[in-house]
């Protein structure tokens, strides 16, 4: 009896990366700059916060995210052909990418606070029905948003990479797992990144421009050696943290976003709390009234 070949591929790749740190993925580019705005954009500034960091289990409050279990697919019947056998996919047209601003710094924690722009962010895991509901909730508003997917999440349910970027909204890559990037070694935190950048590649032509570490709000030092090994040429931090992953009330997490954002912050954000759901619409009525449009992260630094 024959494996499914693709069984059989993934969990290669998965040890190649675990054990050799293989798997390194070529980045595209940021783009062409378009224009000089020193000192707009804020870069790593040399601080960790605390929350994120003093816990090496914390995770954004959701527990471990392990890759669901892989099993091998029903065999087929003698002399049927394998799906594999009789459909050839093209592959995915890689999504346009704003160009960015000259002098982007490596890891951005918030945008021009000159400008009315600013960035959700939001960690893509979670039940695909809360995640849908949220994506149609901005919508609705014509909200664009950044999603940072964890790559298990992507083996679970890989129609949502096509959903999130066929919304207007943009990808970013949050490790495989959401696991404390910052305590493994290189060879680990590479292997983390390779594998969530591949399943962006498979399912839509393109790594994405942005890395988040996991459990982590700045990136280490060796955490930006791994993401630009593997083709990563922006950190995309925040400096708005209202917490939703602790699940508070809807106008309490209004509040908390609407009391401390300005113009160019990120703003993170998780996409499974039925609370982040239930005070989108109140947050971006809150944003319009102070004047202030919600971009995506590449347009907030263009």
């Amino acid at each position: 009896m024959t494996a499914d070949r693709r069984t059989v591929l993934r969990t290669a790749a998965q040890l190649a990366a675990l054990t050799a740190a293989g798997g390194i993925l070529t980045g595209c580019g940021s783009g062409t700059p378009r224009r000089a705005d020193t000192g707009t954009l804020a870069a790593h500034p040399g601080a960790v916060d605390p929350q994120h960091t003093t816990d090496p289990a914390w995770n954004g409050g959701e527990g471990p995210e392990s890759p669901a279990p892989t099993t091998p697919a029903a065999p087929q019947p003698t002399g049927e052909p394998t799906p594999a056998a009789t459909q050839t996919s093209a592959p995915p047209t890689p999504p346009a990418l704003t160009p960015l601003a000259a002098g982007t710094p490596y890891e951005v924690v918030y945008g021009p606070r000159t400008g009315k722009n600013v960035a959700l962010t939001f960690h893509g895991s979670g039940d695909p029905k809360l995640a849908t509901a949220l994506l149609e909730a901005a919508e609705q508003r014509g909200a664009k948003l950044t999603v940072m997917v964890v790559g298990s999440w992507l083996d679970q349910q890989p129609q949502m990479a096509r959903r999130i970027l066929d919304g207007g909204h943009e990808l970013g890559n949050h490790t495989q797992n959401h696991l404390n990037i910052s305590a493994m070694t290189p060879d680990q935190a590479r292997a983390e990144i390779a594998q969530c950048a591949d399943r962006l590649q498979k399912l839509t032509g393109s790594i994405g421009r942005w890395f988040r570490p996991s459990a982590a709000q700045y990136a280490t030092q060796m955490v930006r050696d791994q993401a630009k090994a593997v083709g990563y040429e922006h950190v995309l931090s925040f400096d708005v943290d209202p917490r939703d992953y602790n699940d508070p009330t809807a106008a309490e997490l209004q509040r908390r976003v609407l009391n401390t954002v300005r113009g160019g912050s990120v703003v993170a954000l998780h996409m499974g709390h039925q609370c982040t759901i239930d005070a989108l619409p109140a947050i971006l009525d809150g944003l319009a009234k102070a004047g202030l449009k919600p971009v995506t992260a590449s347009q907030l630094c263009a």
